[in-house]
């Protein structure tokens, strides 16, 4: 959008001398002119303002992000330093360790911008929360319990950015030979 900018300019004619009698009629046209003029002006401000909203909404929006993207680059340098050195030194269990580190940071950079994981683990199935993948039969836990998590879920604030896939358990089905 382009801002327009309305300019009113007032009739010369219609401006009376000093001194000169102003019939009713006249001034009520001059007053009528005067409000109609003073609309024009707030109708053009208005839509300036809403031009510049706009336009720093937009602004806002694209740019929403950059605090987040400030806290991931370093763990993503992190991952680039983890690959090198396993690289040079074949290590595995220093890459492990590397990982992990990594793994927490961002999980850090998560809580900090209030996205935290789902806990899932033997909490009973709520379809607000988890999705259900799987059932297993299970004698040690109540039917509908997250028995195992195949994929974590986060929650950003109060809501569900991804529910946790999970597993859940079902009641153990009975042999069908009776005990003797």
């Amino acid at each position: 959008m382009s801002e327009e900018h309305i300019d009113i300019v007032c009739d010369p004619e219609s401006e009376q001398t000093a001194g000169e009698p102003v019939s009713e009629a006249e001034q009520l046209r001059l007053e009528i002119e005067e409000a109609k003029n003073r609309t024009l002006r707030a109708m053009a401000d208005l839509e300036n303002y809403r031009s510049r909203t706009n336009r720093q909404m937009l602004e806002e929006r694209k740019y929403a992000n950059i605090d987040l993207m400030r806290e991931l680059l370093p763990v993503w340098d992190n991952i680039g330093r983890a690959l090198e050195a396993v690289a040079a030194s074949h290590n595995l269990e220093s890459l492990v360790e590397g990982v992990q580190m990594v793994h927490q940071q961002l999980l850090d950079v998560f809580k900090k911008f209030h996205c935290e994981k789902i806990e899932a683990k033997f909490q009973p199935f709520d379809p607000n929360f988890h999705a259900s993948v799987a059932q297993m039969p299970s004698q040690e836990h109540p039917a509908n319990t997250v028995i195992e998590e195949v994929q974590a879920g986060f929650r950003l604030h109060d809501r569900v950015v991804r529910p946790s896939q999970v597993v859940l358990s079902k009641k153990a089905e009975q042999s069908a030979v009776p005990d003797a």
